[in-house]
């Protein structure tokens, strides 16, 4: 667990967690037993809070939760449905809201690449990247990597990244007050808040691949299985390593619906043949393209339009 995830729970509000996350300790937990309408919410509140979604939820919505759990029913409809008439469609109607939180961009974007699921991502142009929690900034650190020779210069070089970012914010935003002042007609908090996001948008750009981020996602069942089949054959270790436990959790809300996911026979066949397409593609092009490089001609010229 990340030492953002951790966020110092006590062992009550771990109980309570326990209620309506799959794993309370955990950095990929999916979200069970609470009305859609809180989902939403907590989501959308989601994309412009600093913290994790576990605090989020335990500071702004859990006092007002009712404890019933009305999806008991329709999982049960789900489940027969499926299982016993095998109509995959139904998987489109059965869903789940999970967080994945300190994952890297790298990662968000392979996440995110099929666009077959609702996505809320933390904003860089409204969350500053210029704490260290847990004294480290945040960027991902790979465990091939850091077990290797270069570990030491991947952390110093990315530090010395950050270290320019956490510099530049307070400079840039006395930068951008000065070049525009508040005036009357904007208030205190309104103009506050639209000066800081402009620095951050300003500044984002220095922020690495590496850097992480926490994401919001709600998807059908269908949809989850496809993005596990993706990212089981994909070459990113992050993101093996991530549906590995993004499957752990999705089976404890929607289980019905992803039984194939790691059967050798079905979805393992399926991510080896995506990986071999991959390897055979990468080859073909090698064998094709020439090793000289690309001789550069004159820019097209508008003619008429």
């Amino acid at each position: 667990m990340s030492e953002q995830g951790s966020d110092a729970l006590s062992a009550e509000e771990r109980a309570l967690l326990g209620r309506y996350v799959t794993n309370p300790d955990a950095d990929v937990f999916a979200l069970t037993g609470l009305p859609e309408v809180v989902k939403g919410a907590l989501f959308a509140r989601y994309s412009r809070y600093g913290g994790s979604l576990k605090r989020l939820f335990l500071d702004e919505f859990a006092d007002d939760l009712d404890t019933d759990d009305p999806a008991a029913r329709a999982a049960k409809l789900y489940d027969k449905v499926f299982s016993e008439y095998g109509d995959d469609s139904v998987a489109q109607l059965g869903g789940a809201h999970v967080a994945l939180e300190d994952v890297s961009n790298l990662l968000t974007k392979r996440i995110e690449w099929g666009r077959l699921a609702a996505y809320l991502e933390q904003s860089t142009r409204y969350i500053p990247y210029d704490a260290k929690p847990g004294g480290r900034y945040r960027y991902h650190r790979d465990a091939a990597v850091m077990a290797g020779p270069h570990a030491a210069a991947y952390e110093h070089h990315l530090d010395a990244i950050f270290d320019i970012y956490a510099a530049l914010v307070p400079e840039v935003l006395a930068w951008v007050r000065a070049r525009w002042p508040k005036d009357e007609a904007t208030s205190p908090f309104a103009y506050r808040n639209a000066t800081k996001a402009k620095v951050l948008d300003l500044l984002r750009g220095l922020l690495p691949a590496a850097t992480t981020s926490n994401v919001g996602m709600y998807a059908s069942g269908q949809s989850y299985e496809g993005l596990l089949l993706r990212l089981r054959a994909d070459e990113l270790a992050e993101s093996r390593v991530v549906a590995d436990q993004l499957l752990t959790e999705l089976r404890q809300v929607i289980p019905s619906f992803l039984t194939r996911v790691d059967r050798p026979e079905r979805g393992g066949a399926w991510s080896e043949h995506v990986r071999a397409c991959r390897e055979e593609t990468r080859a073909l092009a090698e064998a094709l393209v020439p090793d000289s490089p690309v001789q550069w001609s004159d820019l097209v010229t508008l003619t008429d339009w």
